[in-house]
């Protein structure tokens, strides 16, 4: 019998250092623990949250070395910020990282929420979606294999294109849920994913905002089928600390295997198709130890 939905990881990002090797150990700990998908954040630098400053790795860097030690899971950016790259360079990165997993991208998009870094790197924050818009005009025609000339108020091209050409038209996944984001992204995008807080990290909460997309889904005039709905879910295993912190109205999943088990078959029947662990404490361990909740899902 084929799983009710795909389960994926995300890899730490800010949580503590983690250097390359522990990396590699836990994306392969998680194609042999049966994982479906390996993601991780695109973000630059934290800053004035009451926590002392810390930033991850470059994502697309990252991704692009895990694609190369790993075989079978997608990967993708929990999501790619637009606007941290111009649009034909961020669709260049996108069919590279593509090429090097062989066709196991998730592209995952998003406009970016984080000030401090936007600030701090010298990227502009004001007419965030106007410009992300303008943005995703120009990537997703690239990432189509078209030929793109685009003449707008933030963002140009002139007879843009990729080469190589790549392989595949790359998947897209809308990573928002405000109403114009979601009517620039859902005319075109394969999947949907929300962060755990968004939705109260339940699957009562996740079956009420995803009736929303399903209805978004509609208004762009597309069927609400063909998007695919993906649930972070924030998991705290035995031994977790507050590397994490979360909203006291979105509280981590707790307990036995088969109660995170019973969690993540609930979102299913809620409308999600896959399910993306943030998990504390998010080691090798943890991810090893999680296998015992896939291995009962897939009974």
């Amino acid at each position: 019998m084929a799983r009710p939905l795909r389960i994926g990881i995300q890899l730490p990002e800010v949580e503590r250092d983690v250097r390359w090797p522990e990396y590699v150990a836990m994306a392969q700990a998680a194609e042999l623990g049966g994982f479906d998908s390996i993601w991780v954040g695109d973000h630059l630098l934290y800053r004035g949250d009451g926590l002392h400053e810390r930033g991850p790795w470059e994502a697309w860097t990252l991704l692009a070395g895990l694609a190369a030690v790993t075989e079978r899971a997608t990967l993708g950016p929990l999501v790619a910020c637009a606007g941290f790259h111009d649009p034909g360079m961020l669709a260049k990165l996108a069919a590279t990282v593509d090429e090097i997993s062989g066709g196991r991208l998730i592209f995952g998009i998003g406009a970016g929420w984080n000030h401090a870094e936007f600030d701090a790197f010298g990227f502009p924050y004001d007419h965030r979606v106007s410009r992300f818009e303008e943005a995703f005009a120009i990537v997703r025609p690239l990432l189509a294999g078209e030929r793109v000339t685009f003449d707008g108020s933030y963002w140009h091209a002139h007879d843009l294109v990729l080469l190589p050409e790549p392989a595949r038209r790359v998947p897209i996944m809308a990573g928002s849920n405000s109403p114009r984001m979601l009517s620039i992204l859902l005319p075109h995008a394969d999947a949907w994913n929300t962060w755990y807080d968004d939705y109260g990290n339940s699957a009562e909460g996740f079956s009420e905002l995803n009736s929303t997309i399903t209805d978004a889904a509609r208004a762009a005039g597309r069927e609400p089928l063909d998007i695919a709905r993906s649930a972070c879910v924030l998991v705290a295993l035995e031994g977790a600390t507050q590397d994490r912190p979360y909203d006291k109205e979105a509280p981590p999943v707790t307990g036995s295997p088969d109660r995170i088990a019973q969690h993540l078959l609930g979102l299913a029947e809620a409308g999600a198709d896959e399910a993306i662990i943030v998990v504390s404490p998010i080691t090798v361990e943890s991810i090893t130890a999680l296998g015992e909740v896939l291995a009962l899902i897939d009974v």
